[in-house]
């Protein structure tokens, strides 16, 4: 390269580098990101935790500028300088994407009302975590709960790697659908697979299912293996809420037979008829007959497995054949994740079955959903309870919405920073 061409370079790249190197300081500014009133409506602790952590995100990159900055006027060739202006831009866009989720998700408090409610649900996501994992030992991570569109509940997990080893997410970032507003157990999944990725049940139960049901089939043990991350966060809301999780579920999964039947290659999530049969089966198991028994006949009305043929049907007929051991496996197993001991004996699901739920809500009395006290040492079961209002009477839908609305408000009105450590009966 001649001289010229060298020195054309050399300032092309330079203001390339100063574009980027703007761009990054645009970042810094993290009231852009969200609205000041968004940024307050989170717990001090989560606010500073998420902040924190994307300040030192943006740092980091500024870090980079400075580095590239100064070997560039230090005389590093241009071919290398301009391979670090690619690698920074490429961080840029990594780093934008992170910012915008967490503003995005922020800015949905933006109106008053949901700042209130997605508090609360801050709040009952950090006590769902709290209950599973402050017996084991282990600190719950701070929960952000946004609101979304779409069908299905989502995570992002507190810890996971956003950019590098330095930067992992700095909370787990809950989204809830505007559908689920106001029958939110879907929240309580999405806390299971926070919880089973903090104690290594994942895969743990992976593998307890492969060896419960390799002798039936192979085919069957291996399919149970693959949605044993979905599984074990089902069985978590069903340990926490009751059957109330299986209604939401049915809702949301629904569709022609051929789509409840369909096995998608890669999905971690069972064909969604053997997922509410499961989910039916863990009721069936722990609390007897039930409203959870219309469910499961409606859904063989709707979509008989008896006329799905091929592995598909195989599949079914032998996932329902097996659903003893599988609930076993799930719930009554124990396991290293749990120190020894089974899932049921961390979360009895005992709690949550409808006549100690009905015990509980009659000696509370008018109390359940005024008092302080029960709010923070059982908001779980009285989730259960509000929720199962809910599908037990839908006539009073519209009365039962505005109870559990104004109980979660409360809930986070009169929350601690510091979540509580469990959800214990009396």
């Amino acid at each position: 390269m001649s001289t010229v061409d060298e020195g054309a370079a050399r300032r092309h790249t330079s203001a390339e580098l100063t574009h980027w190197r703007l761009a990054v300081e645009s970042l810094a500014d993290l009231d852009v990101v969200a609205a000041p009133e968004a940024w307050e409506s989170l717990e001090r602790y989560l606010q500073h935790g998420i902040r924190d952590r994307l300040a030192g995100l943006v740092g980091s990159l500024l870090q980079e500028v400075r580095s590239l900055e100064v070997a560039a006027t230090g005389g590093q060739d241009v071919e290398t300088t301009r391979r670090g202006v690619l690698r920074l831009r490429r961080r840029y866009l990594q780093a934008e994407t992170i910012l915008d989720f967490y503003g995005d998700a922020i800015a949905t408090r933006t109106n008053p009302a949901t700042r209130e409610l997605l508090r609360g649900y801050d709040t009952l996501t950090s006590d769902s975590m709290a209950a599973t994992l402050t017996p084991l030992g282990i600190d719950p991570p701070p929960t952000l709960v946004y609101l979304d569109k779409g069908l299905g509940a989502s995570i992002l997990r507190a810890g996971i790697q956003l950019w590098d080893r330095a930067h992992p997410s700095p909370a787990a970032a809950i989204k809830l659908t505007r559908h689920n507003v106001s029958f939110p157990t879907a929240l309580l999944h999405e806390t299971g697979h926070q919880v089973a990725h903090l104690t290594g049940w994942n895969a743990e139960l992976a593998e307890a299912l492969r060896t419960t049901l390799a002798p039936r089939s192979t085919g069957l043990a291996d399919a149970w293996e693959s949605w044993s991350g979905e599984i074990a966060a089902d069985t978590h809301a069903f340990c926490q809420a009751g059957w109330a999780p299986v209604v939401a579920l049915a809702n949301v999964v629904d569709g022609s037979t051929a789509d409840v039947f369909r096995v998608r290659l890669g999905d971690p999530h069972p064909p969604p008829w053997i997922r509410v049969m499961f989910n039916v089966a863990l009721c069936r198991s722990w609390f007897g007959a039930g409203p959870w028994d219309d469910v499961a006949t409606v859904w063989s009305q709707r979509h008989p497995a008896a006329a799905i043929g091929g592995e598909v049907g195989q599949l079914a007929r032998l996932s329902v054949e097996a659903m003893t051991d599988i609930v076993d496996t799930c719930t009554r197993r124990p396991a290293r994740a749990f120190r020894g001991v089974s899932l049921s004996a961390v979360l009895d699901p005992k709690q949550v079955e409808p006549s100690r739920l009905r015990a509980f809500e009659s000696q509370a009395g008018g109390t359940l959903l005024t008092s302080s006290y029960l709010r923070r040492r059982h908001p779980l079961r009285i989730l259960a309870v509000l929720t199962s209002r809910v599908a037990l009477d839908p006539t009073a839908a519209d009365g039962h919405q505005r109870a559990l609305r104004t109980w979660v408000r409360d809930l986070g009105a009169e929350a601690a920073p510091r979540p509580c450590t469990a959800d214990r009966a009396a």
